[in-house]
Formats: structure tokens, C-alpha cells, sequence
């Protein structure tokens, strides 16, 4: 019997009231040496947030998380919580940690309801920053360089501005229109951004040195996912799950029809991997109308890749799981992919399928390497940098962070790793600005 459909993009966590967030927030014991802070990758300033919001003063409250990050609203709705802050809050021995992402994402919401102005910003008079890609490293770069007087453009393939953001987690766990309201306050920043532009077709990084940029930022993502070489790979029905979403998003967006998403009603889907695209590839295929879900893993239950709370999610949804089952051959009937052959501790079973998506990974894309002298990569294709300036490649003046460096990780990641990066670009502008040095003019 086909599983009942589930609103496609409806957001399925609701937030705090200002009457609930105000009572969870005096529950903070505001602890002299908060392991909170500790336990967040980017250092967030969680007590003292969390105290304002107590006191009702809103504003002050999102004041301080932005001065740590400029992706509140969606910090708040798809960070690792559970593993991170609130794992480290003194209460969650009695399993009664402090919400601290919904407080976020609470103080996020209630600045944007409300119309709260921002903090006066620079003048853009300290040097010239381009861009290449908009996830959460490159938004990232752009906000915090712009906030320290930074002229920033930030170049994106894709029509609409995002990253993974936009066209990777699905918009039950993160709308749209919330990314687009982030992605307004970095433009709100002075920083400009613009779309249908990818590095390697449309320019090089060797333009933009000779548009006037003083440093260029890589943060263009693993685009290029990961392939299972298995007997029958060919066969029509085998998809990959980052495709899937991607489509997924613009089909939500209205920018595509709904037969050009590769999953249909009533199809029987099998998703291979253990992580958190795995879930929200499962999930989503669930939503838009398949009749049965099964995510099929290598690993047991207890060591999946996936956050706790994706998993309940998929359970909840109606996801069936296959645990400890290593895929072993894609089955097919005239040239389509009718199920997957896998070994279990029972021996071989098939089971079936209409569509078989992989999440198995990704790895970097050699767009913008193979048009730029200079830029070393390890084996994998991974950019190399240094850790002086922090993350300049190999080339001067060009610098790389997020996932294109880091491996794929989680948002909040590569917004620690990008707040670094930024702060390696300042301190390079700064001192070939002192020095009077065009690095690419004198070729050093």
C-alpha cells in the first residue's frame, strides 16, 4: 500500500513563541565556563544571547550571534545541535538541554518579523574581494569581510544565489524564503552578488585579478558526486541523490516542471548511503509521492554518519531501513534498474526497486583549477592551502575553504573554516596594500 504523501515543502519543525522562547532562555544557568560555547564550531556567544532574550531584548540578542555568524535563521534550523552546543550544556546530563538552536533561530525569525535595522557599517574603502560561490563558506567570507570595511562581489553559477542552502537540504528542514532573507542581510552588507556566472566558462580567476580584485575566494563546493562501480551501473533508474534534490528545489522554487523530477508517484526508491543526504534524499523522496522508501546501508544502525534526529525523522516519515547490507550488483530488465542485489549476514537478497539514489559522496569539481596557473591540488582534488595567510592556496592572492578543501562536511564547518579564511584575506589586502605590492602584476 503506498505510503500516504507528505507535505512536499512545508517546514516541519515549528519555532518558539516569544512567550516560550523567553521561558526556555531563563532556564540557562549561565554557567561561568559554558562548555555551550565551547561545543559550537564557530564560538558563538551563547550565554550572553540567550541571557538578552530572557530580558526581552531582541534585538540586542541577534546583535550578538551575528556578530559570530552571518546565517542565523538557518544556523538555528539545520546545525548539528545535538552533537555540538547543546551535548555541551551543563543540563543535558538530565537530558534537559538549553534549545539553544531553536533560541537562535527564534532570535533570527523575531529580528526579521520585526524590521530590526542593522549595525552602521564601513565604508568599502579597504580593499576588493571577489567570490566564487555562494554556500556557507563563500556567504560567509562575504559577510564577515564586508562587516570590516571589505568591497566583496561574490560570483554563483546557479540562478539563484545559495549553495547547498538553496538546492541541497530539502525545504521541510530549511525554506527558501528563510536562505533568501540570510542571503538579503550579507547584501544589505554592501555586497554584491551575481548568479548565472561560473568559474571556467563564463571567467577565470585571472579576470577577476584583472577586473581589480585584490584576493579571490574559491568556495565552489563538491560538485562532481561520487559514482558506485557495480555491475550494472548503466541502467536507467540509477540517480544520483544530490541531483534529486537539486531538481526537487527547483521543482519547489517553480523553476521546474514536476516531470523533470527524476522520482515519480509511485515509485519504489532505494537510497544508498548512511548520512544526512541520504536522509533528506529519503525523506523528500517520500514527500513528493514515491510508494516505498528504503535507505540501504553498509554500516550497522549505531554507526550511520546520520544525525540522530534525521533518522527519527525518516522513521517517522514512513523510511524502511537495510542495515549491514554491502551493495553487490544493480538488477535491471531492458535496460532499467529493477532492484539491487546486496549481502547481508542472511547471504545474498535483492531487493527492489524503480529508482536506486547514491549518497555516497562527493569530491571537488577542476573548473577553476584547470583555468588557473598555479593552484595545487592533492590526489583527490582537494585545493591544497596554508596556514599563513590561513587558506591561500599555492597561488598568491587566491585563497579556498569550505568543502572544496575540507572534504563535504556540515554547514556550521565550513563557516568555521571560512571565518579563518577571511580573516587570512584581511591580513594578506592589508599588508600588499602597505607595501604597495601588486602580487599579480610583479608575478610573485
Amino acid at each position: 500500500m503506498p505510503l500516504q504523501p507528505l507535505t512536499t515543502y512545508d517546514e516541519q519543525v515549528q519555532g518558539l513563541g516569544i512567550k516560550e522562547a523567553i521561558t526556555e532562555a531563563k532556564r540557562c544557568l549561565n554557567c561561568k565556563k559554558p562548555q555551550c560555547k565551547t561545543g559550537c564550531p564557530i564560538e558563538n556567544n551563547i550565554p550572553e544571547f540567550i541571557h538578552q532574550i530572557a530580558k526581552g531584548n531582541m534585538g540586542e540578542a541577534h546583535g550578538l550571534i551575528t556578530e559570530k555568524s552571518n546565517l542565523p535563521a538557518v544556523c538555528g534550523r539545520v546545525c548539528a545541535h545535538e552533537l555540538q552546543c547543546e551535548s555541551h550544556c551543563v543540563l543535558a546530563k538530565q537530558g534537559k538541554e538549553i534549545k539553544i538552536g531553536q533560541l537562535e533561530r527564534f532570535a533570527a525569525d523575531f529580528n526579521f518579523g520585526m524590521g530590526l535595522i542593522m549595525d552602521r557599517i564601513p565604508s568599502k574603502s579597504r580593499g576588493k574581494v571577489a567570490v566564487i560561490g555562494s554556500g556557507p563558506a563563500g556567504l560567509t567570507i562575504a559577510g564577515d569581510l564586508a562587516k570590516i570595511g571589505f568591497s566583496v562581489t561574490v560570483y554563483e553559477a546557479q540562478p539563484e544565489a545559495g549553495g547547498v542552502l538553496m538546492f541541497g537540504i530539502p525545504a521541510y528542514r530549511l525554506p527558501k524564503d528563510v536562505v533568501r532573507r540570510e542571503i538579503s542581510r550579507i547584501e544589505a552588507l554592501g555586497v554584491t552578488i551575481m548568479t548565472n556566472l561560473m568559474a571556467g566558462p563564463d571567467f577565470t580567476v585571472d579576470d577577476l585579478f584583472a577586473r581589480g580584485f585584490d584576493a579571490v575566494f574559491i568556495g565552489s563546493g563538491t560538485a562532481l558526486p561520487k559514482e558506485l562501480d557495480l555491475p550494472g551501473k548503466e541502467l536507467a533508474g540509477i540517480i544520483q541523490s544530490i541531483y534529486f534534490l537539486r531538481m526537487n528545489a527547483l521543482y519547489s522554487s517553480g523553476l521546474m516542471e514536476r516531470k523533470d523530477v527524476p522520482v515519480k508517484d509511485g515509485d519504489r526508491v532505494l537510497v544508498i548511503g548512511a548520512g544526512n543526504v541520504a536522509m533528506d534524499a529519503a525523506r523528500s523522496a517520500i514527500r513528493i509521492g514515491a510508494e516505498s522508501v528504503t535507505v540501504v546501508a553498509r554500516v550497522p544502525q549505531e554507526k550511520m554518519r546520520a544525525l540522530k534526529a534525521e533518522y527519527d525523522g525518516a522513521v517517522e516519515d514512513g523510511v524502511q531501513f537495510a542495515w549491514s547490507a554491502t551493495p553487490g550488483r544493480f538488477v535491471g530488465k531492458g535496460g532499467k534498474v529493477t532492484g539491487l542485489a546486496v549481502m547481508t549476514e542472511q547471504g545474498e537478497q535483492e531487493l527492489c526497486a524503480d529508482k536506486i539514489l547514491l549518497s555516497i559522496g562527493a569530491r571537488p569539481a577542476n573548473r577553476i583549477v584547470s583555468t588557473t596557473r598555479g593552484i595545487e591540488v592533492d590526489k583527490s582534488g582537494y585545493v591544497l592551502t596554508n596556514e599563513r595567510p590561513y587558506g591561500m592556496t599555492t597561488r598568491k592572492g587566491v585563497f579556498a575553504g569550505g568543502d572544496v578543501v575540507h572534504r563535504p562536511a556540515t554547514v556550521v564547518l565550513a563557516m568555521k573554516e571560512a571565518k579563518k579564511v577571511a580573516e587570512g584575506i584581511a591580513a594578506y589586502v592589508d599588508a600588499i596594500k602597505l607595501l604597495g605590492i601588486n602580487v599579480q602584476e610583479a608575478g610573485i
